[in-house]
């Protein structure tokens, strides 16, 4: 049962956040305009909080889950270096490091 959870990706790209950010708030936006105005128009406000709660919760299934639109360009990361022995990674020496004086 718990395989199955882990095949699900659970990732966006940077590019697929940036999208995604942008839907949400074009939605957002475009809801609580048109929320405004029909408020406005049948003098209701309580109707003006409901579509932009539906805007939300619109968004929020369109921009919430990693669908593959947002997954399109993954990041290429650089391969794995060999593991080798401790040498290469110790600190250099204190005497080879030149200090600066400030003035």
């Amino acid at each position: 049962m718990l395989s199955i959870f882990k095949t699900i990706p659970t990732h966006m790209d940077y590019k697929g956040q940036k999208l995604a950010e942008q839907i949400f708030q074009g939605i957002i936006l475009v809801s609580a305009v048109i929320g405004f105005l029909y408020g406005f128009i049948i003098e209701q406000f309580g109707w003006t909080v409901y579509i932009v709660l539906a805007g939300f919760a619109v968004s929020c299934l369109l921009t919430l889950p990693p669908w593959p639109m947002y997954r399109k360009t993954p990041l290429s990361w650089q391969p794995a270096l060999p593991e080798s022995s401790g040498d290469s990674r110790e600190k250099p020496p204190q005497e080879n490091l030149k200090k600066k004086k400030h003035k």
